[in-house]
């Protein structure tokens, strides 16, 4: 277990051993989750947001949410028109 403060200012410095392992550097943002009563200390890295990467793939023959609804307007409009 890893021990770090906050100083006077509200900041927290994280150790180096979880900084190297995490690939937080200068800049890096972080998000704080609340979990019940605890908080979740996640950097946003490269690797965290590739991990996304596929996530909302549409599965063949499904239409995206944006497709629906240019669709939608498409024959409001046309209805429209006649």
């Amino acid at each position: 277990m890893n021990t770090a403060y906050v100083t006077s200012k509200g900041q927290l410095v994280v150790p180096s051993r979880i900084r190297r392992r995490f690939g937080i550097k200068p800049g890096t943002r972080v998000n704080f989750v609340e979990e019940g009563d605890r908080i979740i200390f996640q950097p946003v890295t490269r690797e965290y947001i590739d991990s996304f990467c596929g996530i909302f793939k549409l599965k063949p023959g499904e239409k995206s949410v944006v497709q629906e609804h240019l669709e939608e307007r498409r024959a409001e409009r046309e209805k429209e028109n006649k």
